[in-house]
């Protein structure tokens, strides 16, 4: 049973912020070099990897099968070797326990799966499917599963409805070069989410010397051996939305640093979210180094226009637009977000309860939110085990006062120490 924690009174901004944040690696891109380091003939390198509960348990996972995973001042050395059977913990990172079982199916024994409590209720029949089309035995259909596979998988192609998470296609994916004949992935159903995930999961796979052909709702992995490298992994843009939040909010300026030109990940979207929220945005010489820092202005407080917004591509957005849409000065829809029902919580219901339980106004809609500004009150915030949730009532606590965020610590999933770093900015 988890202990109970005091809940955390969220700082307030008595004035502007003004602050220049460094920020951790991106998990996406950490996890996804992890596995293919993994898989790969040779050994790694990773250079600023996220160090955080979903990191760690993504690297528990796979040294639990037998691969050599040490860190030596700052850089993770991955070294390959063959896989075994085990037992591997997910908690609740979506991307264990959906990139992990592909990687499984290579092993010489049976591979269970568990996980937090909360974790066994979400989806996971679409790849657990997908890996017995391709001949791979599956027993259970949600956590705790088992996955097991005699030899090398033969691979091939495998339809499978990803609409609920694009962690499915990239799952398959990452794996599908080991594959005795690699894997087609081909999508049949709703919508396709967080698209850009996918298209950073294809552009690793190549940068591993792995051949990837693409068309509409299709990808195909050729077989072939994975190249070890050196990865280079990118500060976390979606990490970096409820700093760049806080500028927005207060009407202050927040400068990320080190912010990357050329990116799949979701997060650079948030540019051109608060732009048209009314921020001023803009790309800086970097103060030390090369490249560019990200700083970004708010509007007079309580200015930030509405927005109508489609976050099918970037819905892990949704909580920190969600907390910004609730302190602006006219009504937003937030759309095409329904698969965010199927995340580390409800993210639809619990944004709506929790804006709601402070006072304003949000309405579930079938595929996102409406959120019309109201007056705030304090009050506890409940964060769900998400880490995002949590995020989120940072953000409307910089501007509310007495907003108490219940289970801070559930920002370590992706982001250590974000309560420190929170405070450090608001109180300079």
């Amino acid at each position: 049973m988890k202990a109970m924690t005091a809940n955390w009174t969220a700082p307030t901004a008595h004035g502007p912020i003004r602050w220049t944040q460094h920020i951790p690696g991106s998990k996406s891109i950490t996890n996804r070099a992890y596995i293919l380091a993994a898989l790969a003939a040779y050994p790694s390198a990773i250079h600023g990897a996220l160090h955080s509960r979903d990191t760690a348990l993504m690297a528990d996972a796979l040294r639990a099968m037998g691969t050599g995973i040490r860190d030596t001042e700052g850089v993770v050395y991955v070294d390959p070797a063959p896989l075994h059977g085990t037992k591997v913990e997910c908690g609740l990172a979506g991307t264990v326990m959906r990139f992990v079982p592909p990687v499984a199916a290579l092993a010489s024994g049976p591979v269970l799966f568990d996980g937090d409590a909360q974790a066994r209720t979400r989806p996971m029949s679409t790849i657990l499917d997908a890996l017995r089309a391709l001949g791979v035995s599956i027993t259970g259909d949600t956590l705790p599963f088992t996955v097991e596979s005699s030899g090398i998988p033969v691979g091939g192609t495998v339809e499978i409805d990803a609409s609920a998470s694009s962690q499915f296609v990239s799952g398959l994916l990452l794996a599908a070069p080991r594959f005795a004949k690699g894997i087609t992935v081909r999508h049949v159903g709703a919508k396709l989410p967080s698209l850009p995930h996918i298209e950073m999961t294809v552009a690793m796979l190549r940068q591993a010397g792995i051949t990837v052909d693409e068309s509409e709702n299709q990808w195909q992995v050729h077989p072939g051996p994975i190249q070890g490298r050196t990865w280079v992994v990118e500060p976390d843009l979606s990490n970096a939305t409820p700093f760049l939040a806080a500028a927005a909010v207060t009407g202050g300026s927040v400068t990320v640093r080190n912010w990357p030109l050329d990116t799949t990940q979701p997060g650079d979207a948030i540019r051109l979210i608060l732009e048209r929220m009314g921020c001023q945005v803009d790309l800086i010489t970097a103060a030390s180094g090369p490249g560019y820092d990200l700083q970004v202005t708010g509007p007079k407080p309580g200015k930030l226009n509405g927005v109508n917004l489609d976050m099918s591509d970037i819905g892990e957005l949704t909580p920190t637009v969600a907390a910004l849409a609730a302190l602006a000065s006219e009504p937003s829809i937030l759309s095409g977000i329904a698969h965010l029902r199927g995340h580390e919580t409800d993210r639809l219901a619990a944004l709506s309860t929790e804006i709601n339980r402070l006072g304003g106004h949000c309405q579930e809609l079938p595929d996102g939110l409406l959120i019309t500004p109201a007056p705030l009150h304090g009050g506890v915030w409940h964060s769900y085990a998400d880490h995002r949730m949590a995020t989120a009532g940072a953000i409307i606590g910089l501007v509310v006062e007495g907003v108490e965020v219940e289970d801070i610590q559930t920002t370590s999933k992706t982001l250590p120490g974000f309560e420190t770093m929170w405070a450090d900015m608001v109180h300079g």
